[in-house]
């Protein structure tokens, strides 16, 4: 690689280096106070605080590297055209194609970063995270699991156990669910186990009975049914939000390319939603490229003015918005109808379109501005 393009990559990596880590810092910190609350709200130690906030790391890495790319690439324009770096490359016979290579090398270097994020290691923690809180689903229903006292672990929920044998076993239960009123039902059962399955905490009630008193008009019916095992859903009651299975965003990319049976019974996803969500993550690390280039692209139009580059670094801010406006677009386009994802490629090809359309109108001869002929 040529010196100057050493020495202009140089620069971009130092500066995106600090951008990044300014970047990450903020959007991590505002995770990290959301999840202080919430977890610490439910009775966990500071070490699962940090665990979870550390997990949401790679996805906000994901968000930001793009944009520190951009504002690295424009900060490092502007400086350079202001200590007329850029003035004596131009002069030596440098073309803004030219100038432009080891901008594009930074990145596509970016782009790959995003790649190993979007690719391996979100879906790595995303999954991790969410066998963490089921995890935590379970520990904190059975911390409700308490004998000997009525609880009521959500509105028109009462909850009864006698005792807890030694093996864990619930002993003597009684579970009222009165949220509709036109619709309540008792449980009791002589034991119970809790169990965990893929949506969540489950109570299985063994030799019990429930009772249905339901409004029909001016009536009221009650029915009796005796059971041997009956399962009732208790995850929702205690955590506030019932797990719904896995999320497509938990798998690796090849597995949503080719998806499986397992796969789709997991997520109740279609096959196509998968392909959807795969399509996506390809995408995602082609913006980081385009992003560099129009920071960098759209500081070279226009000459030299006392006033500054303040209206080229607007245009480049309005260009970077636009292109993510249109991804959004693509990605919405696409979740409603996943056989449309070809237009998650879209954004990609007209952020590059407005790029080659930037250097081409930098490249351009200036023509002199003609003045007045004197009177």
């Amino acid at each position: 690689m040529p010196r100057i393009d050493r020495y202009i990559l140089s620069q971009l990596l130092t500066l995106f280096g600090f951008f990044a880590l300014v970047l990450v810092s903020v959007y991590w910190i505002n995770r990290a106070v959301s999840l202080f609350d919430d977890l610490l709200g439910d009775g966990q130690t500071a070490l699962v605080v940090l665990e979870f906030t550390a997990l949401t790391l790679p996805l906000v890495i994901s968000v930001v590297l793009p944009v520190a790319a951009f504002a690295a690439a424009a900060y490092g324009t502007n400086r350079m055209a202001g200590e007329s770096e850029l003035v004596a490359m131009q002069a030596a016979g440098l073309s803004p194609w030219r100038l432009a290579r080891p901008v594009l090398v930074f990145g596509v270097f970016v782009g790959v970063m995003v790649a190993v994020l979007v690719h391996g290691l979100v879906p790595l923690a995303r999954a991790r995270l969410a066998d963490r809180q089921a995890e935590l689903a379970q520990d904190v229903t059975e911390q409700f699991l308490r004998p000997g006292t009525f609880q009521y672990p959500a509105d028109g929920i009462t909850l009864f156990i006698r005792d807890i044998a030694a093996d864990g076993r619930l002993l003597d239960l009684f579970i009222e669910d009165a949220r509709d009123p036109a619709n309540q039902t008792i449980y009791t059962s002589e034991e119970a186990l809790v169990v965990r399955a893929e949506t969540g905490p489950v109570l299985i009630l063994l030799r019990g009975m429930s009772q249905d008193l339901r409004q029909r008009g001016d009536r009221q019916t009650l029915a009796v049914t005796r059971f041997a095992e009956f399962s009732y859903d208790i995850g929702a009651l205690f955590t506030g939000n019932a797990q719904k299975g896995r999320d497509l965003r938990d798998y690796g990319t090849g597995r949503l390319l080719n998806p499986d049976a397992a796969l789709l019974a997991a997520t109740g996803a279609d096959p196509s939603d998968a392909r959807r969500e795969a399509h996506e993550r390809i995408a995602q690390p082609l913006l980081s490229p385009i992003a560099a280039m129009i920071g960098f692209a759209t500081l070279l139009i226009g000459g030299y003015s006392r006033f500054g580059v303040w209206r080229q670094i607007l245009w480049a801010i309005l260009g970077l918005i636009a292109v993510q406006f249109l991804t959004n677009a693509a990605a919405n386009q696409a979740g409603r109808d996943p056989s449309l994802w070809p237009v998650l490629y879209v954004p990609a090809v007209v952020g590059a379109a407005l790029c080659c359309g930037l250097l081409w109108l930098a490249g351009r001869p200036r023509r002199p501005r003609q003045r007045g002929a004197p009177a």
